[in-house]
């Protein structure tokens, strides 16, 4: 299950970033998102979602969020 799939409000664990592109690897890494990780989707836009890492909010779009797994 992908971060797409998440329901809002519940917090999950990430289980692995799918991504051949390093630079998008490094940056979800900086924003301390990797294996291991509670996530939490806050909230739902159109093109995207609202997720807390860390006590710290992110907005991100559905092609990042696809590649986080949960």
């Amino acid at each position: 299950m992908n971060l797409t799939q998440a329901n809002t409000g519940e917090e999950y664990i990430v289980k692995e970033i799918l991504t051949d592109d390093e630079e998008l690897n490094a940056f979800l890494f900086s924003l301390g998102c990797y294996s291991g990780e509670p996530i939490t989707v806050v909230a739902r836009q159109r093109r995207g979602c609202t997720v807390s890492i860390k006590d710290a909010r992110y907005n991100i779009d559905n092609e990042l969020a696809s590649a986080i797994s949960i």
